[in-house]
C-alpha cells in the first residue's frame, strides 16, 4: 500500500511537468531537536506545513511521511542527528520548502 501511495504521489507531479522538468523541490536536512520529532516539534511541523496547498512529505529511510499529518511524522520515530529529505510539490513548492527546512534547521521552536 505504501509503494502505491509514493507511485500515486510522484504520478501527480509528473502532472505538473514544465517545459520537461519535474516541478518538484527537495532538500536535505538534519533534526536537531535534541529529542527527535516528539509531540510538540511535529505539531509545529504540521502546523507550519497546513498553511501551504502543496503536498509536503518527509523522505525517512524508505518512508514517506505526510508532514501535515502529525501522527505520521511523530510515528516515524525520527531521532536527533538524522538527515531527511523535504519534498514539496505544488504551486508554492519553493515558499513551502525554505520554511519547513529553515523551521526544521532551527529545533522546530524548541
Amino acid at each position: 500500500m505504501a509503494i502505491e501511495n509514493q507511485l500515486s504521489r510522484y504520478t501527480k507531479a509528473l502532472k505538473h511537468k514544465k517545459e520537461g522538468e519535474l516541478l518538484m523541490k527537495s532538500r536535505k536536512v538534519q533534526i536537531v531537536n535534541p529529542s527527535g520529532l516528539h509531540l510538540r516539534p511535529a505539531g509545529v511541523l504540521c502546523q507550519t506545513s497546513m498553511k501551504y496547498k502543496s503536498e509536503i512529505n518527509i523522505l525517512y529511510k524508505d518512508k514517506v511521511i505526510n508532514a501535515k499529518s502529525v501522527l505520521n511524522v511523530m510515528a516515524s520515530g525520527i531521532k536527533c542527528g538524522t538527515e531527511v529529505e523535504v519534498q514539496c510539490s505544488g504551486e508554492d513548492e519553493a515558499e513551502a520548502l525554505d520554511t519547513v527546512c529553515a523551521l526544521i534547521e532551527t529545533g522546530l521552536k524548541e
